[in-house]
C-alpha cells in the first residue's frame, strides 16, 4: 500500500509543530538554494526515507505564510474549513468544463457566483466565472471591454482598432500586461494621477477621455481599484460610473485585494455603486483567507462572458445545457475545483461569519495604527480604512529594515512607495491574527532595530 498518506499526515503535523516554534522559516538565500536543498532529479528512484528527508527539508524551509509572523504579502493566514474544501478538490480531482466532469460541483461554483450577484445587487441575468489569479480577471474584464467596444475584433482580430484603456498610476501591474495580451498595446494604457489618498482623479480621467477621443481613439475600458496594492485605497465607483455610461465605456472594479468588503455592512460603502460597474472581481483567497488560488470576476450581463470565451467543442461539450457546462464561460478549458473551498468555509460560517473575518482585518489595522499614532519614533504614510498600514520606524529605509528582518528570519514584511515616500507596508490580512500579534509585531521590529542599529544606521549613512 502507498504511504503517501501517512507521509503527509507526518509532515503536515511536522509543519505545524514547526510554525508554532519557528514561525519565520530558516532563511534560504536564492544564490545558496541548490547548495541548500536536494532538489536535483534523477533517472532512478531515490530510497523512501531518504525521499521523506529530502521532502521534510523542503517543507520546513518554505516560508511560512500562515503564522503570526507573515505580513508581507495581501495574503495569510490558514482557514481549517477553506483547506478541507481545497483537500477534497485535490482528492476528487473533477475539472469544471463541464458537469459531466464534475456533477454536483457545478452546483456548487453556481450557488456562490449567484449569491454573489445577489449581494452586488444585480439581477438574474448576471454571472460570474473563476480564475487563477486576479491579473486573470482582470485580463478577462479587459477581453470582454474590448469585444462590447467592437464586437467584430472577436473574429477579425485588432484591425486598424485604436482601443484606449484608463487605470490609476496606483492600480495593479496586470493592467499593461493585459493590453499587451489583448492586442490593445500596452502604448494604449492611459495611466491616470490620484488623489492624495491614492483614489484615481475624476477630473483627469475625463480629460483623458475626451482627449482621446478627438484624437479618434475609442475608450474602451475604465479599471478602477478596490484597495490598491501599497496603500490600499478605493477608487470612486459612483462618480466615475456617471463617466463611463456618458462615454459609454466598459467599467471593471478590480477587487482582488479588498473587493471582499462587499460582504461587510461597515465597510460596503467603500465599493458603493458597485451595482454600476459592468464586471467585479475579487479574491478570495485574500481577505476572505481561502487557500491560492480563489479569484471570482462577475458580470452584470453573463452574456458577455459566453460572448468573448465560448467556442463551440462536440468532443467536449456533449451533455446537459449550457448553464451547467462552465468551460463555455470561461478563458480555461480543464479548470480545477476553486469553487469548492470557498464553499466549504461559506457553508460552515454562513455570510455573517464572512463579514466577521473581512471586519476582523479592519479591526487589526485600527490597532497597528493607533500603536504608530502613540509612538513618536514611527511616521505614518498610510489612509484611514485600509488594512494596509504603511509606516516608517526611526528614519531607517524600509527596504533595509524589511531585508534584514527576512534574511534574520524574524519577521516577513514587504515596503512600499507613495508619491517619493517609501515605507514599510503591513498587512492585516490574516484574520486568524490577535491584537496582541499585531502589537508583538511591533515589540521584535523595535528590538531587532534596536539590537542592528549599527548595521543598519551604515546603510542609513551609505
Amino acid at each position: 500500500m502507498d504511504n503517501s498518506l501517512r507521509i503527509f499526515n507526518d509532515l503536515s503535523k511536522k509543519l505545524l509543530q514547526d510554525e508554532k516554534q519557528n514561525p519565520v522559516s530558516e532563511f534560504v538565500s536564492s544564490e545558496n538554494l541548490f547548495e541548500t536543498l536536494d532538489l536535483g532529479l534523477s533517472d532512478s528512484p531515490i530510497d523512501e526515507d531518504q525521499f521523506v528527508k529530502v521532502l521534510e527539508d523542503l517543507v520546513l524551509k518554505t516560508p511560512k505564510t500562515s503564522t503570526n509572523a507573515f505580513f508581507n504579502q495581501l495574503f495569510g493566514g490558514r482557514n481549517s474549513k477553506a483547506v478541507l474544501g481545497d483537500l477534497l478538490a485535490v482528492m476528487l480531482n473533477n475539472s469544471m468544463y463541464t458537469y459531466k466532469a464534475a456533477g454536483p460541483q457545478i452546483g456548487v461554483e453556481k450557488i456562490i457566483l449567484d449569491k454573489v450577484c445577489e449581494i452586488i445587487g444585480w439581477d438574474k441575468n448576471s454571472g460570474g466565472t473563476f480564475a487563477t489569479g486576479g491579473s486573470m480577471t482582470n485580463f478577462m474584464s479587459m477581453l470582454m471591454a474590448r469585444d462590447y467596444a467592437n464586437s467584430s475584433i472577436r473574429s477579425e482580430g485588432m484591425v486598424h482598432q485604436n482601443l484606449t484603456v484608463y487605470t490609476s498610476v496606483e492600480s495593479h501591474y496586470s493592467t499593461p500586461k493585459n493590453a499587451a495580451f489583448s492586442g490593445i498595446g500596452r502604448d494604449n494604457v492611459r495611466n491616470i494621477p490620484t488623489d492624495q489618498e491614492g483614489r484615481i482623479d475624476a477630473e483627469e480621467l475625463k480629460f483623458k477621455i475626451e482627449e482621446d477621443i478627438a484624437l479618434g481613439k475609442t475608450p474602451a475600458l475604465v479599471n478602477l481599484t478596490a484597495g490598491t496594492t501599497v496603500l490600499g485605497a478605493f477608487d470612486p465607483v459612483e462618480e466615475i460610473a456617471l463617466i463611463c455610461k456618458e462615454y459609454d465605456i466598459w467599467l471593471h472594479i478590480d477587487g482582488a485585494y479588498c473587493g471582499s468588503v462587499l460582504f461587510s455592512k461597515k465597510y460596503k460603502h467603500l465599493i458603493k455603486g458597485v451595482e454600476l460597474s459592468d464586471s467585479f472581481s475579487f479574491n478570495a483567497h485574500k481577505m476572505i483567507g481561502t487557500p491560492l488560488t480563489c479569484s471570482l470576476i462577475m458580470v452584470k450581463d453573463k452574456m458577455h462572458l459566453h460572448d468573448s470565451f465560448n467556442n463551440e467543442a462536440s468532443y467536449l461539450y456533449q451533455t446537459d445545457h449550457d448553464d451547467f457546462n462552465l468551460g463555455k464561460t470561461s478563458l480555461q478549458c480543464g479548470r480545477r475545483n476553486d469553487a469548492l473551498k470557498f464553499w466549504t468555509l461559506w457553508k460552515s460560517v454562513g455570510t455573517k461569519g464572512l463579514e466577521k473575518i473581512v471586519d476582523k482585518q479592519f479591526e487589526l489595522a485600527d490597532v497597528a495604527r493607533n500603536y504608530i499614532k502613540d509612538n513618536p519614533d514611527y511616521i505614518s504614510y498610510g489612509i484611514e480604512d485600509s488594512i494596509s498600514v504603511c509606516f516608517n520606524y526611526k528614519g531607517i529605509p524600509a527596504q533595509k529594515i524589511c531585508a534584514k528582518l527576512y534574511e534574520e528570519s524574524k519577521l516577513l514584511v514587504g515596503y512600499g512607495t507613495f508619491r517619493e515616500n517609501e515605507f514599510i507596508r503591513f498587512v492585516t490580512i490574516n484574520a486568524q491574527n490577535s491584537p496582541e500579534d499585531i502589537l508583538n509585531f511591533f515589540k521584535i521590529l523595535e528590538e531587532f532595530v534596536e539590537s542592528h542599529i549599527e548595521q543598519l544606521s551604515v546603510c542609513v549613512e551609505m
